[in-house]
């Protein structure tokens, strides 16, 4: 079969490159080296892509089993979901544009929360609408082409936002334990190298997994027990053998946690460290107030995509992959503007002198009349 030509001398020699330039560089962005090779193996990729349509052109859409199974409930849970949904859009939006707009936001944390609450609203973007829609219309059915490019998406933005949160604890790292050369190692260029690795990365996940998982041949029953296009569902539907693929899957999953999840352990150790032979308890506490809330936010996304990518299947419950799904991708983009916001003295101040300049055109438009 082609999957096995393409996993023994395409994905394998890559993932053993991409691990070996890891281990031997203590790097922040993926070596470019497994750049270079992912485009020798695009003509690969543009193979499996095409063979999608020869093993799928007779084939039906696909079928979600979904949340709404239930009459009795499935009223409220489109409602909570509706609430969950639009809140996310505004809080993310409105974090966009306060660090756009107020210059006491203009340092390279906020610049790489702002780009995480735009992952975050594509993020969950590409999964609701099209539940709450196929609830309004009762259907629930997906078209092939369109399973395909909601996994592409969810694997390149999930992908994308793994790297960044990772990336992130670099940053706090240089601000508490080296400010002095803050403004040289988070300059305004690594800032956007950071923003970039952490795309390529994604961006790499998705095309990697995607033509491969949907190029199985599929049985007739074509219900997917989940309420997207998410690679373990889909999986369970092919008749042909998925073991060796699961496998590299699992590989490349537990690579895309661990190693973003390793470099917050590293930095965090480090700001630890630095914390305790502080002499200022004042200094202790501010230091410690400004992780906090990164933490809280990894804790959350990472805790429950371990428990989704990393645990073993006969662990796993449909029930249970739909509940902790909905956490990290309908809950956790909501959460996090949330958190920042919340916990962060310098966003409510930027939020009250948003609201401030809001009022005062219209106090100046009320005199006049």
């Amino acid at each position: 079969m082609w999957q096995e030509y393409y996993f023994l001398n395409v994905f394998f020699p890559l993932l053993k490159v991409c691990c070996l330039t890891i281990n031997s560089h203590v790097v922040i962005l993926l070596p470019w080296e497994c750049y270079h090779l992912f485009w020798k193996i695009l003509p690969y990729i543009g193979t499996t892509v095409g063979s999608m349509e020869e093993y799928n052109t007779s084939s039906t859409d696909f079928t979600f089993m979904g949340l709404f199974n239930r009459k009795e409930t499935s009223g409220l849970i489109f409602a909570i979901i509706s609430i969950i949904f639009f809140t996310a859009l505004m809080a993310n939006g409105v974090m966009i544009f306060l660090i756009q707009t107020d210059l006491r936001l203009h340092t390279p944390m906020y610049f790489l929360l702002s780009h995480l609450s735009l992952i975050d609203m594509m993020y969950i973007s590409t999964i609701v609408p099209k539940m709450l829609v196929d609830y309004l219309l009762d259907q629930r059915t997906i078209s092939f082409v369109g399973c395909t490019a909601q996994h592409f998406l969810y694997l390149t933005l999930v992908g994308a936002e793994f790297f960044l949160l990772g990336l992130m604890a670099y940053d706090r790292y240089v601000a508490i334990c080296n400010p002095l050369r803050y403004p040289v190692l988070m300059s305004r260029r690594i800032c956007w190298m950071i923003i970039a690795g952490s795309w390529f990365g994604g961006s790499l996940d998705g095309f990697l997994l995607t033509p491969i998982t949907m190029s199985f041949p599929f049985c007739n029953s074509r219900e997917i027990n989940h309420f997207f296009c998410e690679a373990p569902a889909v999986l369970k539907l092919a008749c042909a053998d998925t073991a060796l693929y699961e496998t590299v899957m699992y590989v490349c999953c537990v690579l895309m946690l661990l190693i973003p999840f390793s470099v917050v352990l590293a930095s965090y150790a480090r700001i630890l460290t630095t914390v305790q032979c502080m002499s200022s308890v004042e200094g202790r506490k501010k230091a410690l107030a400004t992780c906090s809330s990164h933490m809280t936010v990894v804790s959350l996304f990472y805790g429950a995509a371990m428990y989704t990518y990393m645990l073993p299947h006969s662990y796993h419950k449909p029930a249970q992959d739909k509940v902790l799904s909905v956490f990290y991708t309908i809950l956790t983009p909501m959460l996090n503007p949330l958190i920042y916001s919340l916990r962060n003295k310098d966003v409510t101040g930027a939020l009250k002198r948003a609201l401030g300049r809001f009022k005062s055109p219209q106090r100046a438009s009320g005199g006049v009349f």
